[in-house]
């Protein structure tokens, strides 16, 4: 028998609320995090476009297991719409398709908010992840195909006019999972009869992280080097090339919030040490304590403040279903 690799990096846990400047993608800002951490694992809650910047929640080991939590949270876009063309890609990377030289009053804005709040059918854009018979949307576009995506159910909780100058409008929409905010200006602009696309767009907010909770590069750089500037993650072998870096990642762990943060739409239950030995066996408990829920689908059990599980409570009784490492 073969034996195992090692795993290369360190076994750190935890969520990074990253600023993603304009031109960075998802998948290479994740890269770029897990370097900086020297982390074994990591990943993202939901993707943010290489044109648009702002909140990109990232995990870190043992909370890439809550993933789900923060990808299904509520979410806070400011977004820019240019009228009078629209695009093949819906914001500024594709082509003209369409244009008008029509221009719309604040007032006719205004009056085409409430079509688009609530929960509404909205078609995705040619250009996204979507899979069509196996295949990405984009990929689909790339090579000039036209595909027929079926409209989707959606959310908006909100959608407000910021600022109107004629040539553009800036809106903020709190939305839900799996909406487009490029569609949301095609359909916008189709509807106004004078084409739109989007012009600027940046995540202000993903539940339950809010912008106090943003760190940039330029500050995880600092943490990270000090006063050696940045090392370029190409030239490293991941983590095997930690040998050449600095060993103290105090500081950069400093800017790390807690697994739990993202947990906290469950109802949380404090338990014994002894308990918390028990649930990472595998092994239910009774839960103790005058306000412990009796019944909950989900919660979070907790020792120390740190986490525990999540699992389901039945008549008083804590079943572990995620075991988190302590």
């Amino acid at each position: 028998m073969g034996r195992r690799g090692k795993k290369k990096g360190r076994p750190v846990s935890g969520w990074l609320v990253l600023d993603k400047p304009v031109g960075m993608g998802s998948t290479e800002a994740v890269s770029k995090i897990k370097w900086l951490f020297q982390a074994e694992k990591a990943g993202h809650a939901g993707t943010l476009d290489p044109l648009a910047s702002g909140m990109l929640p990232i995990a870190l080991g043992e909370a890439t297991k809550t993933v789900p939590y923060v990808q299904d949270g509520a979410k806070i876009y400011r977004f820019t719409v240019a009228w009078g063309d629209e695009r093949s890609t819906d914001d500024l990377e594709g082509p003209v398709t369409n244009s008008s030289d029509k221009r719309p009053a604040e007032t006719e804005v205004r009056a085409l908010l409430p079509k688009y709040t609530g929960v509404i059918m909205q078609t995705p854009p040619q250009f996204s992840a979507i899979k069509i018979a196996g295949e990405r949307a984009y990929d689909l576009a790339r090579d000039g195909e036209t595909v027929d995506i079926p409209a989707r159910e959606i959310e908006i909780g909100r959608l407000e006019v910021i600022e109107h100058n004629g040539e553009q409008t800036i809106f903020e929409v709190e939305c839900g999972k799996g909406t487009y905010v490029r569609s949301l200006a095609r359909d916008m602009g189709r509807d106004l009869g004078c084409f739109g696309h989007i012009a600027e767009l940046r995540r202000v907010e993903v539940e339950p992280f809010t912008q106090e909770d943003f760190v940039t590069i330029a500050e995880l750089e600092a943490a990270r080097f000090g006063g050696e500037g940045d090392k370029d993650p190409d030239t490293a072998d991941d983590a095997s090339d930690a040998a050449d870096l600095p060993v103290d990642f105090t500081a950069i762990d400093a800017l790390l919030l807690d697994t739990s943060a993202a947990l906290d739409c469950l109802p949380q239950v404090a338990i014994s040490d002894d308990a918390a030995v028990k649930i990472r066996l595998g092994n239910p408990v009774i839960i103790r304590g005058r306000d412990a829920p009796v019944e909950a689908e989900e919660a979070c059990a907790t020792a120390r403040g740190r986490l525990v599980a999540i699992g389901a409570i039945e008549q008083g009784m804590f079943k572990p279903k995620r075991v988190f490492a302590g």
